[in-house]
């Protein structure tokens, strides 16, 4: 059973502020097609789906050891409805204790059918939604269960360095899944719906198809309109009524999602401030890295996140100010198609007033318009803030000379 760990007191800048949408929309949309996937750790499971119930009742104890490990009162709990005893003597605590630490132990599983068969599996670093993916294969279902106390309480990232090193591995892990055996399309037996399936297509791929499709939207547009180059219909062209209906039935459709799920408009913006970030970084990243795993090249790395509590950190989020605070590998991305947007803009006005094209630019200059509005926490951060979350005078230089250097060759 999947239970929403959504609190109600969602910030309106919340960089994590998306997942409020998803769970009030997609999971619930999975929820007649089988049930939703496993995600994080906002559910209660059956050990017999966790540990096979073949397993459980037909297998010798020798075999069980195999899977199981070698501990006997974990593998006697297995075919018992166990009641947890009232009291426990001297003797008795100690046995219990001695036996968890060893259950505990990072060498427990070794040489045993943990992570491979049974239990949470390892074949990805996504490990909950790889593992709801094969239990759904075997014709288990999950149930959506939102009621109005939240069953979960807990904390989430609260700047932009642990939000992207979190989702890189993330969409490593479901870019790892849709690049391996396991792709639902043709992973198989299945007891799977065609359009449950769908739903696991979608989370597989689109790591990799928004993060392709984001660096195209934030950079080609942009330099053509820089060099003049008219890449959408013309104002007078019966065809640019539907590029404007395609792009605002898109963010009518994200809006209502938002709205639905408790949010705000300024919750709506941060959101779409995130997905360019992301799409430019963490899904980028956790691609190519799987991508380099499936050649051989590299191997997926688990980064855990960071949920420690910095007082100046906790600060800044409460205003609702970014803090970022991160590598250059994760902020000359997102700088530097600011600067873009900005001097195609620019440049882009600079040539419609001499030429007069408005009609055939005005779709380039509102798209790198809209791009701005969005990254303005990111100008303010490289522009006007002087505390210690500001962006980095030497990110904003090698932005600069980053952008110089394209608009130069192209």
């Amino acid at each position: 059973m999947h239970l929403s760990d959504i609190t109600a007191d969602v910030k309106s800048v919340d960089i994590d502020a998306e997942f409020a949408s998803h769970f009030q929309t997609m999971l619930p949309g999975m929820d007649g097609l089988g049930g939703p996937l496993l995600c994080g750790t906002g559910f209660y499971m059956k050990r017999k789906a966790l540990y096979g119930t073949r397993l459980i009742k037909d297998v010798g104890l020798k075999e069980l050891r195999t899977f199981f490990g070698p501990s006997n009162e974990f593998i006697k709990s297995l075919r018992q409805n166990l009641k947890p005893e009232s009291c426990l003597g001297r003797e008795q605590l100690d046995s219990h204790l001695k036996e968890l630490q060893f259950l505990a132990s990072c060498i427990y599983e070794q040489s045993t059918k943990w992570g491979e068969e049974v239990g949470f599996l390892y074949h990805s670093v996504v490990e909950d939604y790889f593992t709801g993916f094969t239990l759904h294969c075997k014709g288990w279902i999950s149930v959506y269960c939102d009621p109005e106390r939240p069953q979960f309480l807990g904390t989430t990232t609260t700047n932009l360095n642990d939000v992207l090193v979190q989702g890189t591995r993330w969409y490593a892990g479901l870019t790892e899944v849709a690049l391996s055996k396991y792709f639902p399309l043709i992973y198989g037996p299945s007891s799977m719906s065609v359009l449950l399936k769908m739903c696991y297509v979608f989370f597989d791929v689109w790591p990799l198809c928004l993060s392709c499709a984001m660096w195209f939207f934030a950079s080609v547009p942009q330099l053509c309109l820089f060099k003049g180059i008219p890449l959408y219909p013309a104002m007078s062209s019966p065809l640019f009524v539907v590029v404007v209906f395609i792009f605002l039935s898109s963010l009518s459709k994200h809006m209502y999602e938002v709205l639905m799920a408790g949010g705000s408009i300024r919750g709506w913006c941060s959101e779409q401030r995130m997905w360019m970030i992301k799409s430019l970084t963490s899904l980028s990243y956790g691609s190519f890295d799987a991508i380099m795993k499936s050649l051989g090249v590299g191997q997926t790395s688990f980064i855990a996140t960071n949920k420690v509590v910095d007082e100046q950190q906790i600060q800044r989020y409460q205003m609702g100010i970014y803090d970022f605070r991160t590598a250059n590998v994760y902020l000359v991305p997102i700088v530097s198609m600011v600067i873009l947007n900005f001097a195609s803009f620019i440049g882009g006005v600079a040539r419609v007033i001499t030429t007069g094209s408005w009609d055939k630019m005005s779709a380039q200059l509102f798209l790198s318009a809209y791009i701005l509005l969005m990254s303005f926490p990111e100008i303010e951060a490289m522009m006007l803030r002087k505390d210690s979350g500001r962006i980095p005078s030497s990110t904003t230089l090698i932005s600069a000379v980053s952008c110089s250097v394209v608009l130069a060759i192209v």
